[in-house]
Formats: structure tokens, sequence, C-alpha cells
């Protein structure tokens, strides 16, 4: 009888095994390494390097859902860092916007006002809706950049009329699209909204690029805000996890609510060990990835494209239609070259990975595109500049395949 048991259990035990590791795994992910320096998709593509991993299986083994050392200690690095009094460690940007959003909602009805390219309201599944229950204001900046305490004057809901969700969070995201929101209009959005009780949040998914960018501090960035979210895993290049901050009494609550979300993670000092060796190793690394989008920009205005949206940070949206060349025919062409380049539509995101190779050959295949086409007969037509340098058009009208994270 125990030998027919312990057969069982060994034939159990057989079909239960797996191994996911192909026989060329460490070609393959050399390979994938590769790949990454010369694609332009997203910021979320990058992979861990040798050195974080080297650094992260060091870590801690609590539970989190219980006391994990290393993710406490990130926590409250977090909120130090950021002049907040406590910090939640969560898998995603996603689910930090949020369960901030379900924290500061208590009792509909209730809307929050927000940029109409913003991520709570393009590209997080209807969450807002679904999750808490809230109307999104979504609010298009007269100036075409970002929303300014004019707009949100224009368009906040006050007062008891009944026909209206009442404004009860204004979320702002910086960056927006890579660009910057200037911290004069920050500051007075949030204390517009502060003297009218409405709480302000802040996606600061990408805010690591405005410190990097401008040498402010990250409390001085994110003072205004009664809660922010920052991901650990777009520019600084870190494999899973944001961080979400605000009052101590905010992230108790939000804490219960990721539970219930089934957010509650357990072995995470590896993955905080992680986002601990992006901020230290991978930060200082941002105003290179500034300048490398900037050559991008220039060179793209030089061949003749109209840039829709310019290189403040990370991202550059541009227009190839003057010279004649469409995204497809520049995504063909990077397919073909003998190490591909990996594109979409208008957006092109640089990020700590990108090979300055990768720039130089892209333009290339623009500079080419454009040159056939105009001994081809093209003549590119009349175009008109704003005021800002850039061309005024939806940069959300596009051709190709965009990543929105």
């Amino acid at each position: 009888m125990a030998s027919s048991i312990e057969a069982a259990r060994a034939k159990v035990a057989e079909q239960v095994k797996v191994d996911l590791l192909a026989e060329t795994q460490d070609l393959d992910n050399e390979k994938a390494a590769a790949e990454i320096a010369r694609s332009f998709i997203s910021d979320t593509i990058t992979a861990p390097t040798k050195e974080m991993y080297v650094y992260a299986v060091r870590a801690s083994l609590g539970d989190d859902v219980y006391h994990e050392p290393c993710t406490k200690a990130l926590e409250a690095h977090m909120a130090k860092l950021t002049g907040k009094e406590a910090a939640m460690f969560v898998p995603s940007g996603t689910m930090s916007n949020q369960l901030a959003l379900r924290t500061h909602l208590k009792q509909p009805p209730y809307a929050v006002l927000c940029d109409h390219r913003a991520h709570i309201n393009r590209y997080e599944a209807g969450g807002t809706a679904f999750h808490s229950g809230a109307h999104l204001n979504c609010v298009i900046p007269a100036n075409g950049h970002h929303l300014t305490v004019d707009d949100v004057r224009e368009n906040v809901v006050l007062g008891s009329d009944i026909h209206s969700a009442p404004t009860e969070v204004i979320a702002l995201e910086n960056t927006l699209n890579g660009t910057i929101i200037p911290q004069e209009d920050v500051v007075a959005i949030s204390k517009f909204a502060h003297q009218n009780g409405i709480k302000t949040h802040l996606d600061g998914a990408r805010i690591w690029h405005v410190a990097a960018e401008t040498g402010t501090s990250l409390q001085e960035l994110l003072e205004p805000f009664d809660s922010v979210s920052m991901c650990f895993s777009k520019g600084l290049g870190a494999p899973i996890g944001s961080c979400l901050v605000g009052t101590k009494e905010f992230i108790v609550r939000a804490r219960w609510l990721r539970k219930l979300f089934g957010g509650g993670m357990r072995q995470t000092g590896f993955m905080a060990a992680s986002a601990a060796y992006a901020l230290t190793h991978h930060f200082p690394l941002l105003p290179a990835v500034h300048q490398l989008t900037r050559k991008l920009e220039d060179g793209l205005k030089e061949i003749g494209c109209d840039i829709t949206s310019g290189a403040e940070t990370c991202m550059v949206f541009y227009d190839p239609s003057p010279v004649g060349v469409t995204y497809a025919e520049i995504a063909e062409r990077a397919s073909k070259l003998p190490v591909p380049l990996k594109v979409g539509g208008s957006r092109l995101v640089v990020h700590i990975q990108t090979s300055p190779t990768a720039i130089e050959d892209f333009l290339a295949i623009v500079r080419e595109l454009a040159e056939q086409k105009r001994q081809a007969g093209f003549v590119a037509p009349e175009r008109k500049v704003s005021a800002n340098g850039n061309i005024p058009k939806d940069i959300y009208v596009r051709s190709g395949v965009d990543a929105r994270a």
C-alpha cells in the first residue's frame, strides 16, 4: 500500500514539474537586452541589469502583509524623500493611482478633474469608474501644454447644484507625455483646490525626470499634493513596483484598500531592493536620456519633420508627413535593418538603456526616406508653427501602434 502511494505521489510530482528556461536562455537574454537598446516603444521595456539582480537577491525574506524589512525600509525612505508622512509599496502605477483616488473619495456623488490626456483617463481601463464610481471631468488645456489654475476654475464643479458631480479630487500628471508642468502652475492649482476643500493627487510615474531635469528636490515638487504615485519600473528601470505617499491616516486606509484590491504581496524584499538599486544607480542617468531625446528632436527638425510635442524629458512626438513619409514606411524600414529598430507611431521614447547608435540609425532611416520622396517629386506643404515652436496638432491622432504606458 505504502509503495503504491509513493508511486502515485512521484507520478503527480513528475506532472507538476516545469522548466521555464530555454537551453539558450543566457543567449536569449543577451539578445533581448540588445533589442531593448534599439526600441523606442516605451521606457517600461527596460530590463534589470546583472548588478541589480546581484543586489536584489541579498534582500530580506519577510512577508509584506505582515512585516518585510527591506520593503519597510524603502517605504520609510520614500516618505522622507518626498516630505510625506508615510508610503506604501504597490505592484503598479495604475494600482497606485486607483488606490489613491479610492482612498480620497468617500461618499458619492463625486468627480475627479484631470487633463484629458491623463493616464487615469486613457490608460487605466476605466478604473476610476469601476473602483470608485467616480465621474472624470477631463479638461483640454487652453495653452495646449498643461493645465493651469484658469483651466481648473473654468471646469471645477463647486456648490450644491444637483445636476453635476462635485469635484472632490484634482489629479495632475507630471511628466505628461514627457512634458513638465511648471511648478508655479502646480502650486496655484493646489492652492485653489485646498481653498475649496478639494484634494490633490499627482500621477508622478515619471516625476523622476522632472527632478533630474530641473534640479528641484522631490520634496519641493510634491509638497502641493495630498497624495502622489511614483513608479520605479518606467524611467528608473526597476522590474516592478510603484510607491504611494501621503499622510499616515491616508496610507493606513490605502493599505486596507490595497488588500481589498488584491495587491497585498508576500516576499517583496527583492522588489524593494531592485527599486532601491534603481534610485541609487539609475536616477543619475536621466539627464543623459534627456540629452539623447533632444538630439533625436533636433535631427527630426533638421530633416523637416514636424514636432508635435517637444523633447522636454524622455519623449518626443513627431509627424513625418511634411517630408512625404509615413509612420508605416519608417517602421518597415526600421524592421529590415541588419540590427532592427522597433518603433510605433508618432511617440518616440528614450530610456536609460537606449543605445546612441539607435538614435543615429533611426534618423538615418527618416533622412533616407525623405530624400527618396524628394527625388520622386514630393513638395512639402506650407506649415503653421505655434508660439512654442511646435506644430499645433492633436498628438493622439496617429498612424502606427503607440504604447501609451
